[in-house]
């Protein structure tokens, strides 16, 4: 297995090469368990005494990503058989094995609480302040994976009684503009359209059913900034804003400068929320039964007399506009000096939020920085392949929740367990 290999003495693979026992010292290192155990632990003093010991549980669940082990059932007749396994979990001789009754109970207090998200939350923070997240271009896609769940039943729906025909009177149409009215404040955030979420709070925006894993990764770094759960059948589009909103609320200290989506993002609330964090938006343009747009080329550059494309020069910062110089065939050109042809255009970014960012869409700098958005087409796979995101195994979406925020865990918990290891490693050999 070979993932994120850049150039440095140590990378993923060679983690997962170690012994086991150092392996996982170095992955539980990175992790602040507390907010796990506060979400677990009994309220009050009353009832039967806990006799499971919950910092082991949580360690072999984390095991379980790691080893890619494939079920509960699996992990309990590990912690049985293999001592070793069982000591490096954190489970003493003394300790009872917890049954898969007992994993069963614990994953459903998990998904009663964010605690998982809290804890991913400090890992970034930690991994931010130790330098190893330094990215100004963050990345967002969507995936898909398919749920050990059984179909649930769909009930019939009544067939609708035939309209009337003609206009409707005015006590009519009073009555069902009230009717659709109640039914829109009805509507969860992620029913109404995309503008709703530039108002909507970030807590709000994180209430949906899990189903559909999204995430916005750092595209330098790979760490995975913010993830999101969300219904099969929601527009990707749709979990744009919350991502951005989650490093914008909860990594404040990151200075991102650009956000790269591909085509399914192109909405005008997703660069609107960019634009509030103070960054450019690298979206790819998904034409909507748009015709031809006279004096512009496909890129949106203006064109000359002689329908050759203006070149994408700068950006004014201050003014929020760019700047088109000449095309290079005018220096051949026998209208070169004439009045139709004119020297620089200059466009303000706010004629056409959508069309119009920075740098310029089809010159070169927008092309590298677009490029990178591959950063989160790789981390996708890579939780697909070697963390068990398509090793789904439960049958309601808070669990299924709980399995998907693990192993987002597990991944930045290996990545900075790697960085570590590279950074004493840089220290010896300076000491050296």
């Amino acid at each position: 297995m070979s993932i994120i290999r850049q150039g440095s003495l140590f990378d993923m693979q060679d983690l997962y090469e170690m012994e086991p026992t150092k392996r996982f010292e170095a992955i539980f290192s990175t992790l602040h368990i507390e907010p796990l155990l506060f979400a677990v632990s009994k309220k009050n003093v009353y009832g039967a005494p806990a006799e499971l010991n919950y910092p082991a549980m949580i360690y072999a669940l984390v095991a379980r990503i790691v080893e890619r082990i494939p079920t509960i059932k699996d992990l309990v007749k590990r912690l049985r058989n293999d001592f070793m396994f069982h000591l490096d979990c954190g489970f003493l001789f003394s300790d009872r094995i917890p049954s898969e009754a007992s994993f069963s109970r614990f994953t459903q207090k998990l998904s009663e609480s964010n605690a998982l998200e809290n804890v991913q939350e400090t890992l970034l923070l930690q991994a931010i302040q130790e330098g190893f997240i330094h990215d100004d271009v963050v990345s967002i896609d969507a995936t898909h994976f398919e749920s050990r769940d059984r179909a649930t039943p769909q009930e019939k729906k009544p067939k609708p009684e035939p309209k009337k025909r003609g206009r409707k009177s005015k006590v009519e149409q009073e009555a069902f503009q009230k009717e659709k009215q109640e039914r829109e404040n009805q509507k969860t955030i992620y029913e109404k359209t995309i503008v709703d979420q530039l108002a909507a709070s970030l807590e709000t925006l994180r209430t949906d059913v899990p189903i559909q894993p999204h995430l916005a990764v750092g595209s330098k770094s790979q760490y995975i900034l913010q993830s999101l759960m969300s219904s099969a059948s929601l527009n990707d589009g749709k979990a744009a804003i919350p991502l951005l909103k989650g490093i914008q609320g909860r990594l404040s200290s990151l200075n991102i400068r650009y956000g790269t989506l591909d085509a399914g993002y192109d909405y005008e609330a997703i660069y609107k929320q960019l634009h509030n964090m103070k960054a450019k938006a690298i979206i790819a343009y998904n034409k909507r039964n748009e015709g031809e747009a006279l004096g512009f080329d496909e890129h949106f550059a203006p064109t000359c007399v002689r329908e050759h494309s203006y070149r994408y020069d700068s950006f004014d910062e201050k003014y929020q506009t760019l700047k088109y110089t000449q095309p290079f065939e005018c220096k051949t050109c026998p209208l070169a000096n004439d009045s139709l042809c004119q020297k620089v255009f200059k466009i303000k970014m706010e004629t056409d939020i959508r069309k119009y960012s920075a740098p310029g869409r089809g010159s070169e700098a927008w092309k590298k920085l677009y490029n990178q958005r591959t950063a989160v087409e790789r981390v996708n796979a890579y939780l697909k392949e070697f963390f068990q995101l398509k090793n789904v195994r439960y049958r309601t979406g808070k669990k299924a929740k709980v399995h998907f925020d693990l192993v987002t865990l597990v991944y930045n918990a290996s990545k900075l367990a790697v960085d570590r290891i590279n950074q004493q490693m840089n220290e010896m050999t300076q000491a050296a």
